[in-house]
Parts: C-alpha cells; structure tokens; sequence
C-alpha cells in the first residue's frame, strides 16, 4: 500500500510538473541552443592554461576531449532524448536516484551557477579598468563605484530575465558571436604572422610528447574539466526550447567541432607568440593580441576592439547562468521539495519571476561581501573555488545514472552510454581529486584542499538538512489535508 501511494504521489507529481511546463514559453530554436553552447564552454583562460605545456597542447586537447567531452556529450544526447524536460540534469538525477538524488544534483548545480557567476560580476571593474587603460587604474578600488557599476548590471540583466528568452537569448547569442569573433581574430594572427615575415614559430597542430610531472597532470585536470565543462547545462532549458529531444541533439553535433578547433587553434597562437614563462594565465587572449600587434595605431584599436568583445562575452555568460540559475529553483519546486513561491511565473512573459529576483538579490549580497574586507575576499575566493568542486560532484550524478540509476530508466538508454560513462566518471573522479588536492604551486596546499573539501561537505550537509525538513514539512500538509477531507466526508 505504501509502495502504491508513493508511486501515485510521483506521477502526480509528473503531472502537475508537465503541466506547469506546458506554461512556458519555448522560444530558444537550433541556432540559439549552438550559441549558448559555444558561449556555456568556451572560456579565455584555457588557452593560456594549454599554452604552458607547450607544442604538447595538442596532444593535451585531444586527451581531454576524449576522455571527459566525448562522454559528456554522449550523455547529453542520450539522456536529454529519453527526458527532453525543464530542469535537465537535476530531472533525470532525480528520475534515477529519487527526489534526495535530484534535490543534491540541483542544489550542487546552482551551488556552482551562483558562485561563479558572483565571481564574474565581482571582476567586471576590473576588466572595465584594463579596457580603459591607465586612467581607469583607480576603479576596481573604489568599493563604491565598483558595487554601483555591478549593480546596474545585474538590475538590466534581471529585467531581461523578467522579460524572458525572447530578448535573453539575443544576449546570449551576442556574447557567442563576440567570443567566436574574437577567436577568429586571434587564430588568424598566426596566418597573418607568416604572410608578414613575423619571427614566430606558429605550428597550430604539433603533437610533442608533454613532460612526465605532477605539473603535467595537474594542467591536464584543469584542461579536461575546468576547460571542456557545460555542455548540458543548456538542457535545464529543454521546456523552453522548440522541440528538444531533437534541437539539443543537432545542436551538440554541431557545436561541439566548432568548441574544440577554438581550444586548439586558439592555443596555438598562444604558444606561437607569448613565452611559456610568461603567460598571463587570467587574461592569456589579451596578452597574446598586444605582443602581436603592440600599443598604438591600428593594432591597438585592432586590440581594443577584441577586449572589448570579451567583455561581450562575459556580460552575455552571466546572462546564461543566471537563466539556468534560476530555472533550477522552478523545475525543483514543482516537484514541492522547495516552497511553491518559486514556481510562480510572471501573468504576461512567462518567467519564474520571484526565482530570478531571488538569484539576483543574492548576487548583489554576494558581490557587496567580496568587496567588504579582506577576510570577506578570502571566503569568497574560497567559494569560488569550491563551486567547480560542485559542479564536478553534479557531473559523477550524470555518468552514474546509466550504471546505478533505476533499472526501468536504464534499460530505456543505449548500451554504448553505460561504457562511455565509465570513461566519464574516471575523468571527473580524477579532476575532482586535483581540485581537492592540487599539485599546482599554492600557499598551504592541506589548508587549501581542507577549504575547498570541507566548503563542499559542509554545503550538501545543509542541502540534505533543509531536504529532510521541507519533506516532512510537506508531508505534514499531507497528512492535514487528507484529515480534512475525511472529516468532510464523514
């Protein structure tokens, strides 16, 4: 009898949930879920990251795509074509490990999504000041200017967000255009470089062997995750997108070569033109676009021009994780394991409006703490850090759920994703143990993975915590409602 109404309760609901989607609208086509996944994957950094192993990048990349992307988009496809549903991966970690495997699956994913895109926000004045140049050194240290520039960011970008995916994907797809424009750019210096007689060794595909050492291993985990990361977090929009189990899948074809020959070409030129002692890890593109074509004239407008395309595509990435941030809460709340207040969509646009002021207020919270005090900066590096040691515990969720998840979901999955995700999981167990434990240079290396394991512990202890309380919370309400309608009845 137990059995019989907790099978009832979940299809209804299934239902309520379907038909709380059905309310949304589904405005992102092929074109614009291609964008967002250049936009989701494609970071600056990882250039500079690959670059410090040399003319072995190549061979680097290549690892790591068949060792964690290859797997991640298999999965994407095939999970997202057996539940094409709002919410993504937080939906079929809960289809395969019941509503306390999904409830931590979505609490480690918006974990992640708010903590970076706080940590993006926070530096925007900065990158502000480097695009001004000199004259704009005094910016990111004044706290005031700083928190009321990220202020009036977030307010536009929450009136977006109100306002739906009809003006928030054009956000999106001008960050895309602008970091593939920008990538344009820097692979082209290399061709460039040899029609002008430029001193550079520029080999854009060199498959040295790399060096056998801890460094090695280290970069190669940042690579495979940190780089390669965030191909399914387009599938916590599949309820409004048009026709997903089709559109995401084309999409994934599609963006994935075009995502890969950007790391690798694009590290090429990195390599070609900047020491590998003297790469700029945080802004490596930059870097590499100023020692190519200098300080003044036509190169320095050239330059600017490119910065300011990546400021583009900042302000378009944190429009995207904060439609994702705040479609978690909806999809999580229509299963009632969070209050029904963040389900309610705005009467005209259709969006999940008090989550998305939810996610905003906190962002603001979170920047006006980063900017409060040194110690405050430390604890806000410290959750910055621990967010991808999140993100990786969401993605061990993904590559289980074809080996452990319920048997009536797995045998509904292909048999090749069971062996593609034991590859998967290898690789983000083997990421995740670098995270925790890295073998780069740093201050205190046992105070450091202390940090970032015990930030981790300490934020699913309060997930699993407030689950327990909001479950028998509702079943309270249960209970008190089924007394009323016998007491009717009677």
């Amino acid at each position: 009898m137990a059995m019989a109404c907790e099978d009832a309760g979940t299809m209804g609901e299934d239902e309520s949930a379907s038909k709380a989607e059905h309310q949304l609208r589904r405005q992102l086509g092929l074109r614009d879920l291609v964008f967002s996944q250049v936009l989701c994957v494609v970071g600056t950094m990882w250039v500079g990251v690959a670059a410090g192993l040399g003319k072995a990048q190549t061979l680097m990349w290549l690892g790591a795509m068949v060792a964690f992307y290859l797997p991640m988009a298999g999965s994407v496809i095939a999970l997202n074509r057996a539940m094409p549903l709002e919410g993504g991966l937080y939906i079929w970690a809960q289809k395969a490990f019941g509503n306390l495997g999904g409830f931590l699956t979505a609490w480690n994913l918006w974990f992640y999504g708010i903590a970076v895109t706080a940590s993006i926000l926070y530096g925007i004045p900065s990158e502000v000041a480097y695009l001004v140049g000199p004259r704009g050194a005094w910016l990111p240290e004044n706290r005031v200017v700083s928190i009321a520039i990220v202020t009036v960011l977030i307010v536009l970008l929450t009136a977006a967000e109100i306002r739906g995916l009809e003006i928030g994907k054009w956000i999106h797809n001008a960050g895309a255009v602008a970091i593939m424009a920008v990538f344009v750019a820097l692979i082209g210096l290399g061709p460039w470089a040899v029609v002008r007689h430029v001193p550079v060794h520029w080999t854009p595909l060199s498959f040295e062997m790399p060096p056998h050492d801890l460094r090695t291993l280290a970069m190669f985990g940042q690579m495979m995750f940190g780089a390669l990361c965030g191909l399914e977090y387009i599938a916590i929009l599949a309820g409004e997108s048009k026709s997903p189990e089709k559109t995401i899948t084309k999409s994934v074809w599609i963006a994935s070569p075009i995502i890969c020959l950007m790391f690798i070409l694009g590290t090429g030129t990195v390599v070609a033109f900047v020491p590998r002692d003297q790469i700029n890890f945080i802004a490596p593109i930059p870097q590499t676009l100023r020692i190519a074509l200098g300080n003044e004239g036509a190169g320095n407008l050239f330059a600017m021009t490119a910065i300011l395309l990546l400021e583009m595509r900042l302000l378009g990435a944190v429009s995207y994780l904060m439609t994702g941030v705040s479609r978690l809460p909806l999809a999580v709340g229509w299963n009632e394991m969070i209050p029904a207040w963040f389900t309610r969509l705005h009467e005209r646009w259709k969006t999940p409006v008090n989550s998305i002021l939810c996610t905003s207020g906190l962002l603001v919270v979170m920047v006006v703490l980063a900017t409060a005090g040194v110690h405050a900066q430390e604890a806000f590096q410290v959750l910055s850090n621990a967010s991808l040691t999140h993100y990786e515990v969401a993605y061990l969720a993904m590559f289980a759920i074809p080996l452990v998840g319920a048997a009536g979901l797995r045998k509904t999955l292909p048999r090749w994703l069971k062996w593609t995700s034991v590859v998967g999981l290898g690789a983000t167990l083997f990421s995740l143990m670098i995270s925790a434990y890295p073998f780069v240079s740093v201050a205190n290396p046992l105070s450091y993975a202390v940090k970032i394991v015990g930030t981790l512990l300490v934020s699913n202890l309060v997930a699993v915590t407030f689950y327990k309380m909001r479950t028998r919370t509702v079943r309270s309400d249960v209970l008190e409602r089924d007394a009323e309608f016998e007491a009717g009845a009677d």
